[in-house]
C-alpha cells in the first residue's frame, strides 16, 4: 500500500474519526432528507428564491452521499480505501460539492439583499424562471472548477493525516500549474463569495436598522429592537455558518500553501476537516428554528412516521416578519 494513503493518526482516532463522521452522515442525511420531503409536500406553494434552499440541501445531503461512506471505510480500515481512484473521485466530489454550497449562498444572499432594498413588486422579478437559471449556472461554475484538475490544471491528492482527499494545497511548492490554480481557485472560489455574502447581509442589516431607528411609536420601539436583534442573529448564522465551519480547513491548508504540511501533525490537519464536514448537518436546524412552515411539516411527518425529533422552540414573531420580506414560509 502507498504509504501516502497509510493513516498517520493512532487507532483510538481513527475509531473516534469513523463514529464522528458516521453520525454526521446520519444528521446529514435525515435533516436534509426532511427538507427535500417538505419542498417536495409543499412544491405549489414554493416561492422562487426557497429552490435555493433546496439547492442548498442537494449540496449537503450529496456530499455525505458521495463522500462520506469512503471516509467512515477508510477511518475504520486504518488506511485510505480505494487508492489514487478513490482519492480522485473523492477530492471531485468534495470540490463540486462545496464550491456549489458557497455558490448557493453567495446567490442566496445576493438576492436577499436586492429583495430587502426594493419594493415587493419588484421583487417579484425574481420567477422560477430565473432562479432555475441561476441554479443552472452554480452547478455549471461548480462542475468547471471542479473537473480542471482532471484536465491538466491543479491536482488532487491525500490530506495530510492520511485518510481523507482534497485539492492538493501542497501542490503550489511543486510547479507554476499548481500554484497558479491554488491562487486562481482562493480568490474566485472562497475569497470572493465571501466577500459577497459579508456584504449583502451587512446591507440588509444596515437597512432594518434604519427602519427600526426610524419608528417613533414608543409602543412598537422595544419590539422592533427585538426583532432587529433576532433578524441579526439568523442573518448572522445563515451568512456566517458557512463560512465559520469552513475558515478552519480553509486556514489550515492556506497555510500548508507557504510552509512545510510536514510542520503541521496529523491531529492538527484532521480536526478543521472534520469541523468543516459538520457543516452538511446544520442548516436543517436552522430552518427549523426559524421557518414556520417547515417547523410545521416536520410535525406532520413525526406524526406520520412514528419518529420524534427534539428541536428547541423558535420565536413565530420573527419568522413571520421574516417571511413577509423573504419568503420564508
Amino acid at each position: 500500500m502507498d504509504v501516502k494513503y497509510v493513516s498517520k493518526l493512532s487507532s483510538a482516532v481513527d475509531y473516534g474519526t469513523g463514529i464522528f463522521l458516521l453520525v454526521i452522515a446520519a444528521f446529514t442525511i435525515l435533516g436534509n432528507s426532511a427538507v427535500l420531503i417538505t419542498a417536495a409536500r409543499r412544491l405549489s406553494k414554493l416561492k422562487p428564491p426557497e429552490y435555493l434552499t433546496v439547492n442548498l440541501a442537494v449540496t449537503d445531503i450529496g456530499m455525505a452521499l458521495s463522500m462520506y461512506p469512503l471516509s467512515i471505510a477508510s477511518a475504520f480500515n486504518h488506511a485510505w480505501v480505494g487508492g489514487d481512484s478513490s482519492c480522485i473521485y473523492y477530492g471531485t466530489m468534495g470540490f463540486l460539492f462545496s464550491l456549489a454550497s458557497i455558490v448557493t449562498l453567495t446567490v442566496m444572499a445576493v438576492v436577499r439583499c436586492f429583495l430587502t432594498r426594493t419594493s415587493r413588486c419588484t421583487g417579484n422579478k425574481f420567477d422560477k424562471r430565473t432562479i432555475f437559471i441561476f441554479i443552472f449556472c452554480i452547478w455549471l461554475y461548480a462542475t468547471i472548477w471542479a473537473l480542471l484538475p482532471l484536465m491538466g490544471w491543479g491536482h488532487y491528492g491525500p490530506e495530510p493525516f492520511g485518510l481523507s482527499c482534497s485539492v492538493d494545497w501542497a501542490g503550489y511548492h511543486n510547479s507554476l500549474n499548481g500554484s497558479s490554480f491554488i491562487v486562481c481557485m482562493f480568490v474566485l472560489c472562497t475569497l470572493l463569495p465571501c466577500l459577497t455574502i459579508t456584504v449583502s447581509y451587512s446591507g440588509i442589516v444596515w437597512k432594518l436598522h434604519k427602519a427600526y431607528r426610524a419608528i417613533q411609536n414608543s409602543e412598537t420601539i422595544n419590539h422592533s429592537r427585538n426583532m432587529e436583534n433576532k433578524y441579526t442573529l439568523m442573518a448572522v448564522l445563515i451568512s456566517g455558518g458557512f463560512i465559520v465551519w469552513w475558515t478552519p480547513y480553509v486556514t489550515v491548508s492556506f497555510w500548508t500553501i507557504f510552509n512545510s504540511s510536514n510542520q503541521i501533525t496529523p491531529t492538527v490537519s484532521l480536526l478543521p476537516c472534520l469541523f468543516a464536514k459538520s457543516s452538511t448537518a446544520y442548516n436543517p436546524f436552522i430552518y427549523y428554528i426559524f421557518s414556520k412552515s417547515f417547523r410545521r411539516e416536520i410535525k406532520k411527518l413525526r406524526c406520520r412516521c412514528g419518529l420524534h425529533f427534539i428541536f428547541s422552540n423558535a420565536d413565530s414573531s420573527v419568522v413571520n416578519h421574516l417571511s413577509a420580506q423573504e419568503g420564508i414560509k
